[in-house]
């Protein structure tokens, strides 16, 4: 099917923002009831209902839940030598680029005899969720290990779906193991973040659960998220999305490549292309076309289609402000100077620049994290880091001296507020070191 192509400078700001509207999934209120039956009945009925849960949903009979040695071995043994070497490459770039995150601890003298700390202290339990269903992801494995390993957090549990055979899926078990995850477990779906979030006889209960899947896994980690005994998300995710940004000198095969690389995810994935020139809209939607035809998920990219546009700006610096009203989970600058764009950018998950940093460098290999907001949120969250696999407590220390310079100005405030028993916790003190 033809892109739409709209002109941003014809439209009435009603029409502009109905453009940069997500496609929203109708039954998203069904859904979520459907999602929390599941979750109810892994609460009550631990490993079986797990298991009632793969054969309803996988059409699987699981033999045991968690990935034994032997199927680890076996991965290895069917997993050939080039396919290794491509994911030790991945593994060195990402914990290259997240060995650099990590930072020393802060101690700061506020005041005479005043000392505040800030420590880094690594998540006890953290949960990764790799999905496995049409497209198994190893990349997202390596994407959730590198950060926890590098956090220092003790317990790793890793979840994904089953394969028809019972099985874990051996590409992403590789890269798993060759991250230092040795807990994996072969459940899928909302099922498996219930599972995390509360525990079952089997899979422990964690503080936080991250990764990417489909609408019933994100709408899972977002309820057990509001539960008080369930556990926290990594951030806010959605369906997979791109905006380009392009000139008149962009490359059309370049660009139509790019869409339809976000395009094949999911059917609800969103494309937008916002471009300057006419002429590269028309040249591009017809590249889309031919270039779909190749494709061997082109079902898949031919419903995600069905919502993508072109867009038609006057100028680049409206091409800025459209990009960050919309706030694109990946953001590919196809200009002459993509450089030049980049101080005007503040919402994006991630940002790639000019012709020759496509966005599949970056969800394998380049060494950035691809588990990023989507649907808007990147205007208020980042992309998966290190940090997220912490917890950051503050320590303050008071020598007497300290307190005796420092005190009144909290009972003072303290005043203001009118909260005496504030006041008393430092004029107790400071009448001990008024009489000692």
């Amino acid at each position: 099917m033809a892109l739409p192509t709209y002109d941003w400078s014809s439209l009435a700001p009603a029409e502009r923002a109905g453009l940069l509207r997500r496609p929203r999934l109708a039954t998203q209120r069904a859904l979520d009831a459907d999602v929390a039956e599941i979750i109810a009945e892994v609460r009550a009925g631990g490993d079986a209902a797990l298991a009632q849960l793969t054969r309803r949903f996988d059409g699987v009979a699981p033999t045991g839940l968690r990935v034994t040695d032997e199927e680890f071995d076996a991965a290895e043994l069917a997993l050939g030598a080039a396919p290794r070497q491509a994911l030790e490459r991945a593994i060195r770039n990402v914990t290259r680029f997240h060995e650099a995150q990590l930072g020393a601890a802060i101690s700061v003298e506020t005041s005479p005899g005043v000392t505040c700390e800030r420590r880094d202290v690594p998540l006890a339990a953290v949960g990764l969720y790799v999905p496995a269903g049409s497209a198994p992801l190893p990349s997202t494995a390596i994407m959730l290990s590198i950060p926890a390993a590098l956090a220092g957090c003790p317990r790793r549990v890793l979840c994904t779906p089953p394969r028809p055979d019972g099985g874990a899926d051996p590409r992403i078990l590789v890269a798993a193991r060759m991250c230092g995850i040795r807990e994996i477990y072969k459940v899928g779906g909302a099922q498996a973040i219930a599972a995390m979030a509360y525990g079952t006889a089997t899979i422990p209960k964690v503080d936080k659960i991250y990764g990417p899947g489909n609408a019933w896994v994100a709408a899972a980690k977002r309820l057990v998220a509001q539960d008080p005994e369930g556990a926290a998300l990594d951030l806010p995710a959605g369906p997979s999305e791109v905006l380009v940004i392009a000139d008149d000198g962009a490359s059309p095969a370049f660009v139509a490549a790019d869409l339809l690389a976000q395009a094949e995810h999911d059917p609800t994935a969103q494309v937008l292309l916002v471009t300057t020139s006419a002429r590269l809209a028309t040249a591009v939607a017809l590249e889309v076309e031919l270039q779909q035809l190749r494709l061997s998920r082109r079902t898949i990219t031919a419903a995600a289609l069905e919502h993508a546009r072109i867009i038609l700006v006057p100028d680049l610096m409206t091409a800025v402000a459209l990009s960050n009203a919309y706030a694109p989970e990946h953001l590919i600058l196809e200009v002459r100077e993509p450089r030049a764009l980049l101080p005007g950018i503040t919402a994006a998950g991630s940002v790639f620049l000019g012709d020759w940093s496509p966005e599949t460098i970056g969800d394998y290999c380049s060494g950035t994290n691809h588990v990023l907001p989507t649907d808007g949120h990147a205007h208020a969250w980042s992309g998966l880091s290190v940090h997220d696999f912490m917890r950051r407590i503050t320590v303050q220390e008071l020598t007497p001296a300290g307190l005796a310079d420092l005190g009144p100005v909290a009972v003072t405030l303290a005043g203001l507020e009118g909260l005496d028993a504030h006041a008393r916790a430092v004029t107790v003190r400071l009448a001990a070191l008024a009489s000692s």
